[in-house]
């Protein structure tokens, strides 16, 4: 065999070994599903995104990671907009679960509508079926709740009253307190209005649920970019946090209120709950 069909033959050799490892690598990937899930606290049925990881088997046991949506979204919108989730969830060997909000729950159990329980749904009733269906963790070490928007002050808000149930909890631009706010985004539809209610709105707001965390520690990790206009709420919570001494992540570079952002803000928020998971963060 002459030198140049030597070098063909390991050209070739290298192209084909080039796309087995190509065809290997994009046929691992996270499985999706979409589930019905029950609530009795509101009687009905509710629909969740599940992110399982290539490896998942029930031999093995995971940590799981849920993603609340935000204002006028649903289960949905985390797998459409950022389908890299699929990826992070093989990379981190976890399970996501993306939950459903109804659109303006704000994930909180209304004061104003008994039809409207959506921290009890989201902390128990869900939680209880996801550790029933997949092979998971079932502790709050191995649990952590995010969201964006009004699902990163769901996420914050259900992690502090339910520390027994997660172990960290985050926010990508998340709405911390609802105060500034009184005739925005249904908040009122939920909590009846500002003016008639303002212990409501205290109350339900993150920023007034500090004190709360010198109970259990929280592993909490916060991001909101400069030029959203929930920046003010975040920089405010972060120091509200340094002054009670609460170990925190406070992220805080140039972006907006939108997809661009949370796509590059989830990926700090999954490397966070990992090493919270492997016991490196707190």
């Amino acid at each position: 065999m002459n030198l140049f069909f030597k070098k063909k033959l390991r050209s070739f050799k290298v192209l084909l070994l080039l796309l087995l490892t190509a065809f290997t690598l994009h046929s691992k990937a996270a499985k999706v599903d979409t589930v019905n899930t029950h609530s009795a606290a509101m009687n009905k049925t509710i629909k969740a995104v599940v992110i399982l990881p290539d490896a998942y088997n029930k031999q093995q046991r995971y940590s799981t990671v849920y993603l609340l949506h935000g204002y006028s979204g649903n289960y949905a919108d985390y797998i459409k907009k950022i389908p890299a989730l699929k990826n992070y969830a093989d990379t981190y060997n976890l399970i996501m679960v993306c939950a459903d909000g109804n659109y303006s729950s704000w994930y909180f159990d209304s004061p104003e509508d008994s039809k409207w329980k959506y921290e009890t749904y989201v902390s128990k009733e869900l939680v209880n079926y996801i550790d029933a269906h997949y092979q998971t963790l079932a502790d709050r070490k191995n649990r952590a709740i995010t969201g964006l928007s009004m699902g990163g002050h769901g996420a914050l808000s259900i992690a502090i009253k339910h520390q027994d149930v997660f172990g960290a909890a985050g926010s990508m631009s998340g709405g911390l307190d609802l105060r500034p706010f009184p005739a925005n985004w249904d908040i009122s539809q939920r909590l009846g209005a500002y003016a008639q209610y303002p212990q409501r709105w205290k109350e339900n707001s993150v920023t007034e649920m500090v004190p709360l965390l010198a109970t259990l520690k929280l592993a909490l990790i916060i991001d909101c970019g400069k030029n959203d206009f929930f920046y003010q709420v975040n920089k405010e919570f972060h120091e509200k946090l340094l002054y009670y001494n609460i170990p925190h992540d406070f992220i805080s570079r140039p972006g907006d209120h939108n997809w661009a952002y949370w796509s590059n803000s989830i990926t700090y928020q999954l490397l966070y709950f990992k090493n919270f998971f492997d016991g490196k963060a707190l």
